[in-house]
């Protein structure tokens, strides 16, 4: 009896010991992460990948030395500079180059995980890696490891003037630091560096197709994008190097030197340049850069762009039902404006050449309507269309012409977790742009438990996406959480998955406004100003 008890003491002693935290040895140094609190697996938080150059902060980062002792990963409130979408406030800094990484914690490095890594959106002027938005518990619980990433923004991560110290895309070549760095690391927590996927939402999406169409090595197997593609009018500009010197006079410094203004920018606060940058037109996004003898990550127009490792990468894609949603509810009658055609087509056409082109598609969408409480749904129809939609399917056809196998999928689903209806307290049916994201990660904003419906939710995306994942394919079999058999896309059935209450398949979405805008495109592909460029 006596022995039984001193057993039973050592048995309750043990599991009463706190949970050591996790410490994983790299190819830079020792990692210690902590056991998370909401889950089985371990949080490896702010690693640095890369720092930025003090001296050229608009440029190349630079590596990341090794770690000479154990690195405490144990913060992940690193924010890139940026004018943040929660508070509005100007937050951030330049030591902003770090990444998560959360492992189950069966994953070993004789049972390695497959690896799912995360590029947030926020039209390349906000976002950040951390759980505040990107909780990961859902989607670890789905037997793979998850690795979210922070890359520069705004004047910082987008500033393009053709030159070696400024060549342009430094966000989206810290993006690929990152995936290096996943790519020689992430064996050592126990994830399998030959089955990474990587996924991103809108600006992020635009992301993962750059990372497709560049001429850089493949350092991921699959890839997921959601709400965007290269495809979108708003995901390339020209480059202008007249950027630094409107931002220099805007802090107090009016010079004609472009080499003059970036070292006296340098020498500024990030938060006060990028509360100068939201006050010029320059767009900062990814640009098509010239060849002036350093590493390039975009050299062609994304309309023109061959995408040779399509055939090589398992794709999947989709968009919400109604991307312009929320803009629109809350959008006053006085706001709304038929110029909306015009701003829009003019993204990508020259409109220069052909006075009937904006009449076409205003015709098609409003008839002879002038604004109204009416013709509402239908702008927002078109914006949604010409924004996210029909880029997006324009992308499916390049995919399956570079010999892709593509999963199609739209979001639809209106329930209490979508994520922007419910920062902008809209309840009208419908999913807007990255109501999503909030199905696929645990955002903090949400402080009750998901609701059943929403729970069901969550289980069948994060399913579908962990399928895909792990088998290339998102429904291996059919369950009672997965009803159906989703199949990828042909040249001749554009089949995709409805993704709602219930999980339905379809065919060819929205077809008439799809149909309408592949012959406008067909029929106007000469008047596109990437092909006058060329």
């Amino acid at each position: 009896m006596k022995v039984v008890f001193v057993c039973l003491l050592l048995l309750y002693t043990v599991w009463a010991l706190p949970r050591v935290d996790p410490l994983v040895e790299t190819k830079k140094g020792l990692i210690r992460g902590l056991q998370a609190t909401d889950g089985d697996y371990s949080m490896f938080l702010g690693i640095p990948f890369a720092k930025v150059n003090a001296s050229n902060p608009f440029g190349p980062s630079l590596p990341y030395p090794d770690f000479d002792d154990v690195f405490e990963a144990n913060d992940d409130t690193a924010i890139c500079p940026q004018r943040e979408e929660f508070n509005n406030q100007l937050v951030g800094t330049l030591d902003c180059l770090h990444l998560n990484v959360y492992v189950p914690n069966k994953a070993t490095t004789r049972n390695k995980l497959p690896v799912l890594v995360w590029i947030y959106g926020g039209g390349f002027t906000i976002g950040f890696a951390g759980r505040f938005v990107h909780g990961p518990k859902y989607l670890v619980k789905q037997d793979i490891i998850l690795v979210t990433l922070n890359y520069r923004l705004g004047p910082y991560g987008f500033m393009c003037l053709d030159t070696p110290e400024v060549p342009g895309n430094q966000g989206l070549k810290d993006q690929l630091s990152a995936l290096r760095w996943v790519k020689q690391n992430i064996d050592s927590f126990g994830g399998d560096a030959n089955k990474i996927t990587i996924f991103g939402e809108s600006a992020g999406g635009v992301s993962v197709d750059y990372h497709l169409l560049s001429e850089q090595e493949k350092l991921f197997n699959q890839v997921i994008l959601q709400s965007g593609t290269a495809q979108c009018p708003w995901a390339v500009a020209d480059s202008d190097r007249s950027t630094p010197l409107a931002l220099a006079k805007r802090l107090g410094l009016d010079t004609d030197d472009v080499e003059d203004a970036l070292k006296f920018l340098a020498t500024v606060e990030p938060n006060l340049v990028v509360a100068a940058s939201l006050e010029i037109p320059n767009r900062f996004v990814p640009c098509i850069e010239k060849d002036i003898g350093v590493e390039r990550f975009i050299t062609s127009h994304p309309v023109n762009s061959p995408i040779p490792k399509a055939k090589d990468v398992l794709i999947l894609t989709g968009y919400n039902n109604q991307e312009m949603l929320v803009p629109f509810v809350n959008r006053p009658i006085s706001s709304l404006s038929l110029n909306t055609f015009r701003r829009n087509l003019a993204m990508m056409f020259d409109l220069s050449d052909d006075e009937e082109l904006e009449s076409i598609v205003r015709q098609f969408y409003v008839g002879d309507d002038e604004v109204s409480e009416e013709i509402r749904w239908d702008l927002m129809d078109f914006e949604s269309d010409y924004t996210f939609g029909h880029p997006v399917h324009r992308s499916l056809h390049k995919y399956l012409e570079n010999g892709g196998r593509v999963y199609h999928y739209i979001f639809s689903y209106a329930g209490g977790r979508n994520f922007v209806k419910y920062r902008n307290n809209v309840t009208i049916g419908g999913a807007s742009h990255a109501d999503e994201i909030s199905y696929l990660f645990d955002v903090a904003i949400f402080k009750e438990s998901p609701s059943e419906e929403d729970q069901l939710i969550i289980d069948r995306i994060t399913t579908l996406w962990a399928n895909f994942v792990k088998y290339g394919d998102p429904t291996p079999e059919t369950t009672d959480l997965l009803p159906v058999k989703w199949t990828p896309i042909t040249k001749d059935a554009f089949t995709y998955l409805d993704i709602d209450r219930e999980l339905t398949i379809g065919s060819r979405p929205f077809h008439k406004r799809t149909t309408f805008l592949d012959l406008f495109y067909k029929a106007n592909k000469h008047l596109l100003i990437a092909n006058k460029e060329n």
